[in-house]
């Protein structure tokens, strides 16, 4: 059955989204600036321009707001297509530091401290961030993985290698946010992923 959507339909889609994403950008600045319980519906919309009443409609409550937000976040972080090839650790890395550096990083160590609080739609949200890190990892280890293991015991260490650089990587990262002008996120991303990929073998040791 193919279903025709008139111009006028369209224009309204149009208009919905247009206003989901302004509140959206709203929404993070705001978080990112007060945190999520000192942000308001009436600040979000003063901000946005976009009616208070507008915000449930499209959001239903603000534990829904935040999913919305951190799941927008999270994504522009560490996107799901960016496992469907097997990059090298140095790539990973250097896409990372793109990725932090363009990105909200006020918002990403807010979702952190929230996650850390235990609100438990960030906490939930912020655990898969950190589940899908660690799977892409695993099958990029899987992939450079030497022939004759066995699988078990490999799988295993590649598991606690993926929690390693994980950590390294959120705290390369945390450290450049506290202390900007005498870290640099590039030169570190680059030093830990260089000296992973020296002793690359170690893992299956």
């Amino acid at each position: 059955m193919i279903v025709v959507t008139s111009p006028g339909q369209r224009r309204i889609d149009e208009i919905g989204d247009e206003s989901r994403r302004r509140i959206l950008d709203a929404a993070e600045e705001l978080f990112a600036e007060r945190g999520f319980d000192r942000t308001s519906f009436v600040d979000i919309a003063k901000r946005s321009g976009i009616s208070r009443g507008s915000i449930p409609w499209h959001f239903k409550n603000k534990d829904g707001l935040v999913m919305a937000v951190v799941e927008r976040a999270v994504a522009r972080i560490w996107p799901v297509e960016r496992y469907e090839s097997v990059p090298s650790i140095t790539e990973v890395f250097s896409e990372t530091a793109e990725l932090l550096r363009t990105g909200n990083s006020a918002l990403v160590f807010m979702i952190l401290v929230e996650a850390l609080g235990g609100r438990g739609v960030v906490h939930d949200q912020y655990r898969e961030f950190f589940s899908r890190r660690r799977a892409g990892i695993e099958e990029l280890l899987r992939f450079k993985r030497p022939a004759g293991l066995d699988p078990e015991q490999a799988a295993e260490r590649e598991r606690t290698a993926a929690v390693a650089l994980n950590g390294a990587l959120l705290g390369i990262h945390l450290q450049a946010l506290v202390d900007p002008e005498n870290v640099d996120l590039d030169a570190a991303l680059v030093a830990i992923a260089t000296m992973f990929d020296r002793n690359l073998a170690d893992v299956w040791r």
